[in-house]
């Protein structure tokens, strides 16, 4: 589908400034018998230039993409443990009694939700993942099958269901509709409801050169500004914003009621004049970045095809969808990384999205590389430090972005 208005205000004047060339969907791997046959969409990026958000312009339906989701939290041991920090925080900050109720929308394995269980809260989850809702159920946790918006929840409404904290972490920039999405927390928000989003933060995508944070999963890259314009119309409030470096940036977001007895804190204002300062509000600004990123990735080409000339061998850490993002865009193939290391089941056996690089259980390794493309570098100092052997013996770790640069065991020290 290709969108003509922007999500946020639905106004028509939208930018493009990024060309990311036709791509399929970076979480659909397929096997061998599926190289041929994979569905490929436009892909590029707009900034709407009355609210500043930045959006898809054209995407696959949310069906094809997120009904056989492969991404499972439980086996990303860096955002399990960010979870329960993250968690324990927010019962604390909100002073949530116990026995009281989440409901995390996007509950994927339920990883969340347990952090909340072991702190004495009840759960429910809400998620279209049929997989990922199999590994859920057979932990205990209930989950509705289906995807947030005012229909699910005026659903859940009728079942006098009424939560003391809604969560959303790495989903709210997942859908097409945000104003349904936003109608149906405000559906079954009691006075004291509190919504906690957690999203990649669009200052440090653009800061950080960050393009492959850019994928058809990824409907919207939010800054603040826009959405204070969102939850206003739907007479909600921002009470509070944390920063965290999950993900290579992120924001966790608190939003009540307007009549909320939550006080909106200084952290608002301050975060939306930093937006300002820095230029999201500029046009100028994106089209700076994506020069930067077509340096960036002639930058890591020319790496890599030296290493192959020099006959050094080069394995992907990690498969992620956003590693799709830039295998795609700098048409990276098996050429110049023979293959990609997975620890995720549904990933293992297969291959990379459109560059079709063959993935494998990193334990099942017969020798390492000389060098690992580090496809999943929002975790690089977990990498670093479970690698730490692999570099002492003379490994290196290749980082793509801010700047492409190779990293030695000199990063131990």
């Amino acid at each position: 589908m290709k969108y003509k208005n922007c999500f946020i205000c639905k106004g028509p004047n939208l930018k493009k400034f990024i060309d990311l060339g036709d791509q399929p969907n970076g979480n659909n791997f397929p096997g061998a018998d599926g190289l041929e046959s994979e569905l490929i969409f436009p892909f590029s990026m707009d900034v709407c230039t009355d609210c500043w958000e930045v959006q898809l312009e054209e995407s696959p339906s949310m069906e094809f993409m997120f009904s056989n989701h492969p991404y499972v939290t439980g086996v990303n041991m860096p955002v399990v443990s960010h979870f329960e920090k993250m968690a324990a925080q927010a019962v604390k900050k909100l002073k949530l009694a116990p026995n009281s109720l989440v409901i995390d929308i996007g509950a994927n394995d339920g990883s969340l939700l347990g952090k909340f269980r072991d702190l004495g809260m009840r759960t429910l989850g809400v998620d279209p993942g049929k997989p990922t809702g199999k590994l859920a159920r057979e932990q205990g946790f209930t989950i509705c099958e289906t995807f947030w918006n005012e229909e699910t929840a005026g659903a859940i409404k009728t079942l006098n269901i009424k939560p003391d904290l809604i969560t959303a972490t790495a989903v709210f920039y997942h859908v097409e509709d945000i104003h349904s999405f936003v109608k149906g927390l405000k559906e079954v928000m009691q006075p004291k409801t509190v919504f906690m989003t957690q999203c990649v933060y669009l200052k440090d995508v653009i800061e950080k050169l960050q393009f492959d944070h850019f994928y058809h999963e990824h409907t919207m890259i939010h800054a603040l500004a826009p959405l204070q314009k969102l939850f206003t119309e739907h007479g909600m409030r921002m009470l509070d914003v944390e920063f965290v470096d999950i993900h290579g940036g992120s924001f966790v977001l608190y939003v009540g009621l307007e009549d909320s007895p939550h006080p909106t804190l200084p952290s608002i204002e301050k975060a939306l004049e930093n937006e300002r300062a820095c230029g999201l509000q500029n046009l100028d600004t994106y089209y700076a970045f994506t020069k930067a990123v077509e340096k960036n990735r002639s930058d890591l080409l020319d790496l890599l095809r030296g290493l192959k000339k020099d006959g050094s061998s080069v394995y992907a850490l990690g498969a992620p969808l956003k590693g799709s993002t830039l295998l795609n865009y700098c048409d990276i193939g098996p050429d110049l990384v023979e293959l990609a290391t997975e620890v995720n089941r549904f990933k293992i056996g297969k291959y990379t999205p459109g560059t079709h690089i063959p993935i494998v259980f990193e334990d099942a390794l017969e020798k390492q590389p000389d060098y690992y493309l580090v496809l999943s570098w929002n975790f690089l100092d977990f990498f670093i430090e479970k690698y730490a052997d692999f570099l002492r013996d003379g490994g290196k770790m290749i980082v793509p972005h801010p700047e492409v640069r190779v990293i030695d065991q000199s990063a131990l020290e």
